[in-house]
């Protein structure tokens, strides 16, 4: 067992989830990222990095309920905390932001705790905090996954995305409530559109482990939440167009949103203009996968 230190830093990936039709099953971790670093305290858990008043609450409590979960699953002795959160991957906008807090905090904690858990428990854990693993486990894992829990237990199958293969990722300026984005997806569905979100699922999915990406063409017409969710983000359907004309393969919203991305293998240039056209104002960055997922500094 590694010896137990007073501080842990460990990074996060951002992440993408849904990839259309693959609701709450498909993730992939992106090369955007946020550093978590817990030190020892006596004091309960204090957050050092900036953050807001309105949110601090709602993140110390998520935070308290991460850390408070670690130490029952994993049977080690509690302690306060300091836990500082900067990097890149911004609030509520569908790239993962809660999954690096929550996973930043417990991965370090286990580090400080001399790694009483493996990955996959972390994973896991997540899961159980976040209600589905589409976000925690490429950002456990790295790359593309496909993940679903099977027996009380998350199982992940993993796979390799090509570093030629660009992410332009348009992040609008204001946040999508998750809460909300989800009250606005139907309990139900026709059997046509189940039968569609099941074809594409498997096509996406075998298009990705193959790294046949032409494939992905036509993929993402998906009718299980994101028709639902444009009526959050109305620029939805245009900016997604405008990508594809200008050369994307396809495109989606990122999680619940505000975040679209598309994906191209050539000039991506074009791509982001057209999108950014669509929705002034808006920041696009231009990512690709990341495979390492979690990393220990």
């Amino acid at each position: 067992m590694p010896p137990m230190t007073d501080t842990a830093t460990v990074r996060v990936p951002g992440t993408t989830a849904n990839l259309g039709s693959g609701f709450d099953t498909l993730g992939l971790a992106l090369t955007i990222y946020n550093q978590v670093t817990v030190t020892r305290s006596t004091d309960g858990v204090r957050i050092l990095s900036p953050i807001s008043e309105g949110a601090r609450a709602g993140a110390t409590a998520m935070l308290t309920e991460a850390s408070e979960a670690f130490f029952d699953r994993s049977k080690a002795s509690s302690f306060g905390f300091e836990i500082s959160i900067t990097g890149d991957v911004p609030l509520a906008r569908g790239l993962g932001s809660s999954v690096t807090a929550r996973l930043g905090c417990v991965a370090a904690l286990n580090q400080l705790s001399g790694e009483p858990l493996s990955r996959g428990d972390l994973l896991n854990l997540v899961t159980e905090l976040e209600g589905h693993p589409d976000n925690a486990a490429p950002a456990v894992y790295g790359g593309f996954t496909a993940s679903g829990v099977v027996r009380g237990a998350v199982r992940c199958v993993r796979f390799p995305v090509a570093q030629r293969l660009k992410f332009v990722t348009l992040i609008p300026d204001f946040e999508i409530s998750t809460p909300e984005a989800r009250r606005l997806v139907p309990m139900q569905f026709s059997k046509r559109d189940t039968v569609h979100s099941l074809n594409r699922t498997a096509l996406i999915t075998a298009a990705i482990a193959a790294e046949d990406y032409e494939a992905l063409r036509g993929c993402f017409d998906d009718c299980l939440h994101q028709p639902y969710r444009e009526a959050l983000l109305p620029q939805l359907s245009a900016v997604l167009r405008a990508g594809e004309a200008a050369g994307a393969i396809g495109g989606w919203l990122s999680g619940s949103g505000s975040t679209i991305i598309t994906i191209a293998l050539g000039d991506v240039a074009p791509v982001a203009e057209a999108m950014q056209r669509e929705l002034p104002g808006s920041k696009v960055v231009i990512l690709t996968a990341d495979d390492s997922g979690l990393k220990v500094l």
